[in-house]
């Protein structure tokens, strides 16, 4: 199919940004072939379907660096006992016994909510990290149906821990070998290897990991120093901080994926640098555990290749960026931190390198010919001039998530005028909310024995 959107203020998103006033975008197949004006291109490509934007924004689709779907059914849940006090009762309490009431149709419903959510706010791409250690072998593959299901893109992991005993740490490795090898076959779900955070892996996990992806052409996707925690214990299990343990131990690289990095010091930073190490930024999550705020400045002017995800919150990636620029001003009190250009540019230009990294050979994330076709229309009408230059102060101080109207992945239109068309938005909803009991039951079951009760 050829399609032709037209009569749009064309938004490309490449490393230098351009703007173009009554724009237009070719799609053939899954690719993009030509962007312009649209009266050249009506020119040029007169017999091709037409799409017309009626002044809307034309964009590339939202790119989500780390994510958790499994964490759906945590909406509106609540904790038995006292209210947790510090991130590890988080842990303890919430999300280790959540993931463990999870099986095979949670695990499900809770991709295909985040999902829909996703193809709403326009965030094409996502980066996924799964944990359910009562459903481990299959679990990548149920995602990817959803995935595929929904035309998203996606990468996948299975969160190897060894916190629920050696067995189930062996069965979340060979589920992460396993999809590695599967998911050559899915065109838009790429994979990595998956692991919890350095609190919860002993040395010979991590090494049984690293001997085990060896000859997949994989790095590792892994939580790290998301709080003091992660690094008190890397000192007394090893004596080393975190990211000089994951370091010697063979983690890091061009292809790894560390979250968080909000108590890493300036040792550990160099070190995240120089490996090439991808660092994820989640600032709803971080304020939302009160674990701090990460030097996001100061690893931009080190030149660490930083990109901003969303930890499981809302696949509204806008709102990241809003957080992340109020974030970083409120925590040092400091007006100039986290620029708009900064956020901007962590969350478009190196969102999109980091996908490309899973999607060899494709461009992903800008507006260019010979890119894929991830599209998003936003009914943005500003009553100021837009410009590539004040475009991120536009969509941090004027976007709402409510304006995207269309998504398009890979050439093909999965929302059309707020209407989802790849899935039944609607029973999905009740499906979900049908099962929901059966989760918390067992949600419960497992709280109550983490307390003891």
């Amino acid at each position: 199919m050829i399609l032709l959107i037209i009569h749009g203020t064309v938004v490309t998103w490449e490393d230098t940004n351009q703007v173009i006033e009554d724009g237009a975008v070719l799609i053939e197949g899954d690719v993009i072939r030509a962007v312009g004006t649209s009266a050249d291109l009506l020119a040029r490509y007169p017999q091709a379907e037409k799409l017309d934007a009626k002044g809307q924004l034309i964009m590339p689709g939202s790119i989500c660096a780390h994510t958790h779907f499994y964490g759906a059914y945590a909406r509106g849940l609540a904790i038995p006992g006292p209210a947790p006090k510090n991130f590890p009762e988080i842990l303890q309490r919430l999300w280790w016994p959540l993931d463990k009431a999870l099986d095979e149709e949670s695990v499900r419903f809770s991709a295909l909510v985040c999902l829909v959510d996703a193809i709403k706010h326009g965030t094409t791409t996502l980066i996924d990290h799964h944990a359910s250690p009562n459903f481990i072998g299959g679990s990548l593959d149920v995602i990817a149906d959803a995935v595929d299901q929904a035309g998203l893109r996606s990468v996948l992991c299975y969160e190897v821990t060894d916190r629920d005993g050696s067995e189930k740490a062996q069965a979340g490795i060979a589920e992460n070998v396993r999809f590695l090898r599967a998911a050559k076959n899915r065109a838009r779900v790429s994979a990595t290897f998956g692991l919890h955070a350095g609190l919860t892996l002993s040395d010979q996990t991590l090494r049984d990991c690293v001997e085990a992806a060896q000859g997949l052409d994989t790095g590792f996707h892994i939580h790290v120093a998301e709080h003091e925690a992660d690094e008190e214990d890397s000192l007394q299990k090893s004596g080393e901080r975190v990211v000089h343990r994951l370091h010697r131990l063979g983690i890091l690289g061009p292809k790894t994926i560390v979250a968080h990095a909000v108590h890493v010091n300036a040792e550990e930073r160099a070190i995240l640098k120089d490996t090439g190490t991808w660092v994820s930024h989640q600032p709803r999550s971080n304020m939302n555990n009160a674990v701090g705020a990460a030097a996001v400045d100061t690893m931009l002017a080190e030149g660490m290749p930083l990109a901003l995800g969303n930890d499981g919150f809302s696949n509204n990636m806008w709102a990241e960026w809003k957080a992340a620029y109020f974030l970083h001003k409120v925590a040092h009190r400091d007006p100039r931190l986290a620029p708009g250009d900064a956020i901007a540019r962590m969350a478009t230009v190196h969102n999109a390198r980091l996908a490309e990294t899973f999607f060899p050979g494709q461009t992903i994330g800008r507006l260019v010919p010979g890119a894929a076709a991830d599209i998003i229309l936003v009914n943005y009408h500003p009553f100021t001039p837009l410009t590539a230059g004040n475009l991120p102060w536009h969509i941090l101080f004027g976007f709402e998530a409510s304006m995207v109207t269309t998504t398009i992945v890979a050439g093909t239109i999965v929302m059309h005028d707020k209407q989802v068309l790849t899935l039944d938005e609607a029973a999905i909803a009740d499906a979900a909310r049908d099962y929901a009991p059966k989760v918390w039951d067992r949600y419960n079951h497992f709280a109550r024995q983490a307390l003891n009760l």
